[in-house]
């Protein structure tokens, strides 16, 4: 039974995760449904979905915050007191990387403000094994 199905939600939670709109929740219900391992399809899903905010966070950190400076024209000193307060506060914003549609927009920001990768990946991968597991119980509860 390991075919296109396992594969195929790795990577529908990769892109969910990366700047392409794209539900995975979806599939993780339809794989779940299907009979798969619940175990290893939530394993699958949340690998999937880490690698693709970790993608965002990365592709944020190859930009550059001058970038921000010139183009949106914000001064550094705003952008130096915000990585401030947010310090120590980092795992708690990236938690919230499973949001839809901002979710993309946190790592991203994360990744340019150079935070800390260890307490992004940390923040990131719990906030999204927490949302596949809350959303398979919720497909259990819907197929029993």
């Amino acid at each position: 039974m390991f075919e296109l199905g396992y594969w195929g939600l790795f990577f529908a939670s990769y892109l969910a995760a990366t700047i392409v709109p794209f539900s995975s929740e979806a599939i993780l219900s339809g794989v779940i449904m299907a009979g798969y391992n619940p175990i290893l399809s939530l394993v699958i899903a949340t690998s999937g979905n880490f690698l693709g905010g970790m993608s965002s966070y990365y592709l944020g950190y190859l930009g550059k915050l001058q970038w921000i400076e010139k183009y949106l024209r914000i001064p550094h000193s705003k952008t130096e007191n915000f990585k401030q307060k947010i310090s120590g506060k980092e795992q708690w914003i990236a938690f919230f990387c499973w949001l839809p549609f901002i979710g993309d927009v946190i790592a991203v920001c994360l990744g340019l403000l150079r935070i800390n990768q260890i307490r992004v990946s940390l923040g990131m991968l719990i906030g999204k094994a927490l949302r596949y597991l809350v959303w398979a119980y919720l497909t259990f509860k819907l197929i029993t």
